[in-house]
């Protein structure tokens, strides 16, 4: 028998067998071939699947994105395709990055509003509560 088993891919891959069955399902990796004891059969190159999945997802890239990703890289494509899908990455990461700035910007600010400020804005509050 050429190949491995769920099993043994797993452990070759540090992914769970779990997973490896919801990426199946999910469409993120995709079906393989049954032998004639119905179990699946992995080929190499599903080791080389599997790390692109686990170093997709440390990137930040959701399971769609990865699903998408792999279907692309399944038909041609030429390397500078794919480091336009890198640089556009790299674009939404950074705009991510501008937005949390701007979030810790605001929050450190509010820090440093006077005490009695804050506790006339907590009592604008109450004084809703009491009318």
């Amino acid at each position: 028998m050429e190949g491995m088993t769920r099993g043994e891919l797993a452990k070759r891959t540090g992914v769970s067998m779990a997973a490896i069955r919801y990426y199946e399902e999910s469409g993120v990796l995709p079906a393989t071939q049954r032998v004639a004891n119905g179990y699946r059969i992995y080929t190499d190159d599903y080791l080389v699947k599997l790390k692109f999945i686990q170093d997709a997802k440390s990137l930040g890239y959701s399971l769609k994105e990865i699903r998408e990703a792999l279907h692309m890289l399944s038909r041609e494509m030429d390397a500078e395709t794919l480091k336009g899908y890198v640089r556009d990455k790299i674009n939404e990461i950074n705009e991510r990055i501008n937005t949390l700035q701007a979030m810790q910007t605001m929050l450190a600010g509010l820090l440093q509003t006077p005490q009695e400020a804050i506790h006339n804005y907590l009592q604008s509050f109450r004084h809703l509560d009491e009318g």
